[in-house]
Parts: structure tokens; C-alpha cells; sequence
């Protein structure tokens, strides 16, 4: 449980540094705490993604473990959204805040802190890597392509033109060309790239915390239905679904715990970069990921002591 527990203290480390940096107006709440997420949407992040993707093991794009995550994820997603119809203020809410309730509900942090506790609690990178990808490359464009749906001054198709050309889509699919082809990337091309992606993860964590000084969690009465509905919904909710599909697909024990331990990863900071960067759904997402963040960690503890860990 080390390696749980250190994942999440490393976040929480720099969340409160981008909060503290907020609080002494070093990171202003206007565009300098937004242009952290755009640096990260266009230059770090991508390069990150294909950096991680483009080292990643072929064969593990075929692990039952990535069905059962990405069937968990669209289960999840669909019930988010057929939930909120019931909710109130839903006829206030366009398609764009709808989508990222529903990625708030099911996008896991495959990342910053999959990345360490598959590492740490899995003992193995074999299983994050794949989910990553099937987010970038399948998950991301179908959101991004939402997301900007609701700008009347560009057609459907150039709305998902857009989407598939984003550099965070890019660099993904990229990536898995050369993990599928096997190719070695030269290390004055890689060593940049890396150099880059290591400042993803830090200006969206700071971004995030200094978000919080705006803000209360739970403080807008309009959106309180839908933060609590996709808390729910990703730390109870996803963990029970991919249980059941694991056990409907006859896995493993160590396969099946690993499904269930992926599905438990709290919302991805990554939904809240792409809420910051189009501004839909941003308090949803935000208070998501810092519910979830707090909540994923009790119930991973929960899920290993269950299954003798």
C-alpha cells in the first residue's frame, strides 16, 4: 500500500503549491493560471503521451484488463448521462457540460497517479499504458469533438477535424505507430520530448490548486447535483462494474484485481485541463477530480485489504 500512498501524497504536494501560488498572487485566477493549461494542452502533454505510448508493451493493447476498462468506462459514462437528464438544471446544461460530467464520472488518471500505483501496487506499468492509449486515441477525439460542438462559427466536420488533429491526439497516435512498429525514437529526439512532458503533469496539478482559491468545492447549489452523481459514480460506481465484467469474463485473480484497482483511480487532471481549456463544465470537472482524489484512496486501501494485499 506504499505505492498507493505515495502516488496520492505526490499530488497532493503539488496541488498545494499551485494553491499556495494562487493564494499569494503568483498564479493570478485570470489567464495566467489558464495559460499553465494551455502550455500543457499543446506542447507538454503531448509530448508526455507520446513519450509513455511510444515505449508502451504491444501486446498488452489485448489484456482483458483493457476491455473490462474500457467497457467499465462507457458503462459509466452512458449512466452519468442518463442520470443527469433527471437532475435539476438540466435543460441549462449543453451538450459540452454533459460530456464532461460524464468523463468526470469515467476518465481515470491513467497518469500521474495510474502511472505509480500500477508501478507500486501492481508491480507493473504493463496494464496503464494500454488504458492511456485507448483514452488518447479513441475516448479523447469523441470528447474534444463534443466539446467544441457548441461553436456555431464551425461545422460538425471541422469540429471533429479539430479534434483528430489535436496535438494531445497526435502525439498519441503517433506514439502507438512506433510502439506497434517496434521502432527505437533517437535519444536527441527523445530526450527533449521528455524534458517537455516532464512539465505536463506539474502545471496542471498547479493550475488545478490554484483553481482552488476561486472557488469552494461544492459551493455552486447549480452543479452540486452532477459533482456528487460523478463522485459517486467514478469511486463506487466504476470499481463494482469492472468487478462484475471481470468476473462475467472468467478472469484471472491478478487480472480481475487489476481491473478493479484502475477502475478505483480517481478522475484524470487532464478532464479538468480540457474543461479550463474550452470553459465547459469547469466546476464539475474541478471538483471532481478533487473529490475523487480524496476518495479513491480509502476505497483502493479497501479493494486490496478485500482481496488479501
Amino acid at each position: 500500500m506504499i505505492g498507493v500512498l505515495t502516488g496520492f501524497a505526490i499530488i497532493m504536494v503539488v496541488i498545494a503549491v499551485g494553491y499556495v501560488l494562487g493564494r499569494t498572487g503568483i498564479i493570478s485566477p485570470g489567464d495566467s493560471r489558464l495559460m499553465l493549461n494551455r502550455v500543457a494542452f499543446y506542447a507538454a502533454t503531448p509530448a508526455l503521451l507520446f513519450t509513455v505510448v511510444s515505449t508502451s508493451q504491444p501486446q498488452a493493447l489485448f489484456s482483458p484488463v483493457i476491455v473490462v476498462s474500457l467497457l467499465a468506462t462507457l458503462f459509466i459514462g452512458a449512466v452519468f448521462f442518463l442520470i443527469s437528464r433527471l437532475l435539476p438544471h438540466y435543460d441549462e446544461q449543453g451538450r459540452a457540460d454533459t460530456a464532461m460530467g460524464a468523463a468526470s464520472a469515467s476518465y481515470v488518471n491513467s497518469n500521474n497517479i495510474g502511472l505509480p500505483v500500477s508501478m507500486y501496487v501492481l508491480g507493473t506499468a504493463t496494464y496503464i499504458a494500454p488504458i492511456l492509449v485507448i483514452q488518447m486515441v479513441l475516448l479523447t477525439p469523441l470528447l474534444l469533438a463534443v466539446l467544441g460542438s457548441e461553436d456555431k462559427n464551425h461545422s460538425p466536420a471541422t469540429t471533429i477535424r479539430t479534434a483528430l488533429l489535436s496535438p494531445i491526439v497526435l502525439a498519441s497516435v503517433v506514439g502507438l505507430v512506433v510502439c506497434l512498429n517496434g521502432w527505437s525514437v533517437p535519444e536527441p529526439v527523445m530526450a527533449p520530448l521528455e524534458i517537455l512532458g516532464g512539465a505536463s503533469i506539474p502545471m496542471i496539478l498547479m493550475s488545478f490548486g490554484a483553481s482552488l482559491n476561486t472557488t469552494t468545492v461544492l459551493d455552486s447549489p447549480k452543479d452540486r447535483p452532477r459533482v456528487l452523481l460523478a463522485t459517486t459514480l467514478k469511486t463506487v460506481g466504476m470499481p463494482l462494474v469492472a468487478w462484475l465484467l471481470s468476473l462475467a469474463f472468467d478472469m484471472e485473480s491478478q487480472e480481475r484485481y487489476a481491473a478493479v484497482i484502475l477502475a478505483a483511480l480517481p478522475t484524470a487532471q487532464n478532464v479538468y485541463n480540457y474543461a479550463a481549456t474550452f470553459q465547459k463544465g469547469t466546476i464539475v470537472a474541478r471538483d471532481t477530480v478533487l473529490l475523487t482524489t480524496f476518495a479513491s484512496l480509502p476505497i483502493m486501501l479497501f479493494i486490496a485489504a478485500l482481496s488479501g494485499r
